[in-house]
């Protein structure tokens, strides 16, 4: 029945990780669009997630976590957009460092891992459900 315990809590710790790399990805589709508003400003920078494993000292188990949330250091983009505000000399604006397509990609596996984990505590809790009933 531990072990069971110790499966779920590993679970949830891997579901809340999941849900902030979920959040995240949500930050930065619905920033695709941010553009610099002035000429030498900086559009909408990409975050990403970054995990760690971590020692639970009190059950000994190895759960992860989320070690921290930081900027994409990959190069904006350009868009040709002369009449915007924010366009340099040569008519270019910034653009965020947010490709839609790896942040669904993002999207879809993260979904999948925090299913995984969903299905991990659902079959835990029935065992220990069906355990219980045998020893009464």
């Amino acid at each position: 029945m531990d072990e069971l315990r110790k499966s779920s809590k590993i679970a949830i710790a891997a579901m809340k990780a999941q849900s902030e790399r979920l959040r995240v990805i949500s930050e930065n589709l619905a920033n695709v669009d941010s553009l610099a508003q002035t000429p030498d400003g900086s559009p909408y920078r990409r975050k990403v997630v970054t995990f760690k494993s971590e020692l639970d000292r009190a059950t000994g188990l190895e759960t992860v976590k989320v070690a921290k949330v930081g900027p994409d250091r990959s190069e904006f983009l350009r868009r040709y957009e002369p009449n915007h505000p924010a366009a340099d000399r040569d008519g270019y604006v910034l653009a965020p460092n947010v490709n839609p397509l790896i942040e669904m990609m993002d999207l879809r596996e993260a979904q999948r891992s925090y299913e995984a984990n969903m299905a991990v505590i659902t079959s835990s809790r029935a065992m220990m459900s069906r355990t219980i009933e045998m020893l009464r």
